[in-house]
C-alpha cells in the first residue's frame, strides 16, 4: 500500500503543493494588510505617527513580494492560485496607496485614475492571454516597480514637517518619473505582445 503523499507547504522538493503553502499564505496576508493600511492612513492624517506607522506597513507589504517570490521560485512552491494572488496583492496594495494620496488632495485623481488603469488593465490582458502565451515581465516594468515604490513611500511619509517643503519637488519629480515609465511599460507591453502574436 503506497504512502499517501502530504502536499508541501514550505518544504523544497517535487510532489504536490498544499493551497496553503507558505508564499501563497504571505500573499493573502498582504492582502488583508491592504484595509489595515488605509484606516492607519486616513487616521494618520491627524495624527503623524500612525502615518509614520501607515508608511512602514506600506514598505513592509511591498518588500515581502520579494520574499513570497522568492520562496515560491526557489523551493519549487508555484501555484495557479499564487500566479493570481501576487498580482492582487501588489496592485492592491499599491492602488489604495494611491487613493488615499488622493482622498487626502495630495496627489491628483487624474494620475491616480491613469496608472490604474495601466495596472489593472494590463494585469487583466495579461491574464486574458495567459493560456495561449505568456508575456514576459521587462526590464522597464521592473524599473517601474521600483519607482512606484519609491515615490509612493516619499508621498506617504510626512518628511515634509521633518525636512521641509524641499522633499515634495523631490517627490514631485519621482512621481511623475513613475508615472512616465508607468505609462510607456504599458504601452510598450502591447506592443511588445501585439509583435509576439504577430509570428
Amino acid at each position: 500500500m503506497s504512502e499517501t503523499v502530504r502536499p508541501r507547504i514550505l518544504r523544497a522538493g517535487e510532489g504536490p503543493v498544499s493551497t496553503w503553502s507558505a508564499p501563497n499564505l504571505i500573499c493573502i496576508v498582504r492582502i488583508l494588510l491592504v484595509p489595515v493600511f488605509v484606516a492607519m492612513f486616513l487616521a494618520g492624517l491627524d495624527d503623524v505617527a500612525l502615518r509614520w506607522w501607515a508608511t512602514l506597513l506600506f514598505v513592509v507589504t511591498i518588500a515581502t513580494d520579494s520574499v513570497d517570490g522568492h520562496l515560491a521560485r526557489s523551493r519549487n512552491l508555484v501555484t495557479d492560485l499564487g500566479k493570481i494572488l501576487d498580482p492582487i496583492a501588489d496592485k492592491a496594495i499599491t492602488g489604495a496607496a494611491l487613493v488615499v494620496l488622493s482622498a487626502a488632495g495630495e496627489l491628483p485623481w487624474w494620475v491616480t485614475a491613469i496608472i490604474l488603469l495601466r495596472e489593472v488593465g494590463i494585469t487583466v490582458y495579461r491574464f486574458a492571454v495567459l493560456s495561449k502565451r505568456v508575456i514576459p515581465a521587462s526590464k522597464g516594468g521592473k524599473l517601474k516597480t521600483v519607482l512606484q515604490s519609491v515615490a509612493i513611500t516619499l508621498a506617504l511619509a510626512p518628511f515634509p514637517a521633518l525636512l521641509g517643503d524641499w522633499v515634495d519637488v523631490v517627490n514631485a519629480v519621482l512621481m511623475s518619473a513613475a508615472f512616465l515609465v508607468t505609462v510607456v511599460t504599458g504601452v510598450q507591453y502591447l506592443i511588445d505582445d501585439r509583435r509576439l502574436n504577430a509570428r
